[in-house]
């Protein structure tokens, strides 16, 4: 993390040569710090620490700060670095911190068997989803102070990972929108269980794509969207509490079969939940934390999260993670149990074993 001490700069202003510093208190030296990450990676949710009071602005936005001076924005899909957030301390000067962008892969992912009139839409349907969308995007403008956001996110839904963030995807062989969220694979009817605290801002039973549909705002411009579910449990306007029941699983809208896709944003700026999900588990990106998924599908790729430089094996196949701190493996193409082994750097050597299904 990067750490500007502000309060030995405001100090040596104005001090007489032959004049002792005084050390200030513990809990004001606290107040003067400005913390960010020193990196983070496409599709990355940032949170950040600075004095209260401050103001903060973030590619040409104000960020909302808390009382205890937490700000969060979002880094998109396809952002370069740096990023480049300006924070102006009470009665100090602007200061620019920079933080790294770290690129990631995007492998391409095809999709077949989706009904055709939701990928190749007549002109009524296609008009009806532009005032869907548009309805969407209106509920994700408002800049509320609701704190839900700075929880430690939990998975909504057990279940395989049959679908990841930003992968570009092709529909019954025609190319689409990069995927903007997470796919959990589950049964029909599959309690589905808020991430977070917040506020609904639309709950549709029946928009043409995404089926079932909720969204809530969880505060700071952050929300997370449910789409494809089979019932909803909450209406518009509802204050959810992390952990309850919002719906259940579904295959409404453009789906294949029963799954949950949860997306989450930062106003219009789509993030990745599987990185909001990292942080809750410990920022195992980058540090001493590895996580690897319990299972698998056969001849999926899965992602593993390990330190940078750690030696994995699995399948037969070898690789060393990366600097961003995550690697995809592909999963054995028949069923059972796979070995996944991780060494890293300096450390112990670790053992995993995955149901391949």
């Amino acid at each position: 993390m990067r750490w500007l001490v502000l309060a030995a700069l405001l100090a040596a202003v104005g001090t007489p040569a032959d004049a002792v510093a005084q050390p200030l208190p513990a809990r004001e030296v606290e107040q003067m710090r400005i913390v960010f990450p020193d990196s983070v990676q496409q599709g990355a949710m940032v949170l950040g620490k600075v004095p209260a009071g401050s103001r903060v602005s973030y590619d040409g936005r104000d960020l909302r700060v808390t009382g205890y001076g937490t700000v969060v924005f979002g880094i998109g899909r396809d952002a370069t670095g740096p990023a480049r957030v300006t924070v102006t301390p009470p009665g100090a000067p602007p200061r620019t911190v920079e933080i790294a962008v770290t690129p990631r892969d995007w492998p391409l992912q095809r999709v077949d068997g989706v009904p055709p009139a939701t990928v190749d839409p007549p002109p009524e349907v296609a008009e009806r989803i532009r005032r869907e969308q548009a309805r969407g995007a209106a509920a994700r403008v408002d800049d509320t102070p609701r704190t839900g956001f700075a929880q430690h996110f939990i998975q909504p839904v057990e279940g395989r990972i049959s679908g990841r963030f930003g992968r570009a995807r092709v529909y019954n062989g025609k190319p689409g929108s990069p995927h903007s969220g997470m796919d959990i694979a589950a049964p029909r009817g599959t309690a589905i269980r808020a991430p977070a605290d917040g506020v609904v801002t639309l709950a549709e039973p029946d928009l043409y794509i995404t089926g079932g549909t909720v969204l809530i705002d969880h505060g700071h411009g952050i929300g997370s969207n449910f789409l494809h579910l089979s019932r909803l449990d909450v209406a518009t306007g509802d204050e959810v509490k992390q952990g309850q029941v919002i719906g259940a699983v579904g295959a409404t809208g453009r789906a294949t079969g029963p799954h949950l896709h949860w997306g989450m944003t930062w106003f219009d700026v789509r993030i990745d939940p599987q990185l909001v999900l990292a942080r809750a588990a410990g920022s195992p990106v980058p540090g001493t934390r590895v996580v690897v998924p319990p299972r698998a599908g056969a001849g999926e790729r899965i992602r593993i999260v390990a330190p940078p430089g750690s030696r994995v094996a699995f399948a037969g196949a070898q690789a060393i993670v990366p600097a961003a701190g995550e690697l995809e493996l592909e999963a054995p193409a028949a069923t059972g149990e796979a070995e996944l082994v991780v060494e890293r750097p300096g450390t112990s050597r670790l053992v995993f074993r995955i149901a391949i299904d």
